[in-house]
């Protein structure tokens, strides 16, 4: 059985434009691991370049017919799955780098110490007791 060729190049076509397209995700994505300013956006990247070849394998699986890629692309998304759960693992057991924190996070308060640094009494509640 032998498809319409107005159909495969459509497909040829459409491949074509979802591997460039894949590159340049890719491409962006590697920037992202290299440049990232936290370990958790590293992270995120890692895993995001591993839907990424996940992508690229089903879009060669569709150009070449060759249907094991899309079983190779599943054994690669539980192997992507378990290296994200573990490196999330790893950042909450170890903790990230000083360098890493989110300066947002730890806002200084009005005394321009972190609000478990400042010395002194308690702060009390304004306003009528309840």
């Amino acid at each position: 059985m032998t498809a319409d060729p107005l159909a495969q190049t459509i497909v040829l076509a459409a491949c074509a434009i979802a591997l460039f397209l894949m590159c340049v995700a890719f491409f962006l994505t590697v920037w992202r691991v290299v440049n990232g300013p936290t370990l958790p956006d590293r992270i995120v990247a890692l895993d995001m370049l591993v839907a990424i070849a996940i992508g690229f394998l089903a879009v060669i699986a569709i150009k070449t017919g060759f249907n094991l890629y899309i079983d190779i692309a599943i054994s690669l998304g539980l192997v992507g799955f378990l290296a994200t759960v573990a490196l999330a693992r790893f950042v909450l057991t170890q903790g990230m780098p000083q360098d890493d924190r989110d300066p947002l996070a730890a806002a200084p308060g009005r005394h321009g110490r972190p609000p478990e640094t400042r010395r002194g009494r308690p702060q009390r509640r304004r306003g009528r007791a309840r």
